[in-house]
């Protein structure tokens, strides 16, 4: 949610200003909005295991 909404804004606003950094900006930007998916996923799965 809002985390990764920060975070793609951040990384777009880097690559606004320094078109050329988004090679550098990007792979680090999609590595950290993959974990803080599975830790969402994580976070659902264990739910659903708790209530059973």
């Amino acid at each position: 949610g809002l985390g990764q909404g920060r975070a793609a804004t951040a990384a777009l606003e880097g690559i606004a200003r320094n078109p050329n950094a988004s090679g550098k900006i990007l792979v680090p930007l999609i590595l950290g909005l993959a974990l803080i998916e599975s830790l969402c996923i994580y976070a659902l799965v264990i739910s659903f295991t708790i209530l059973g």
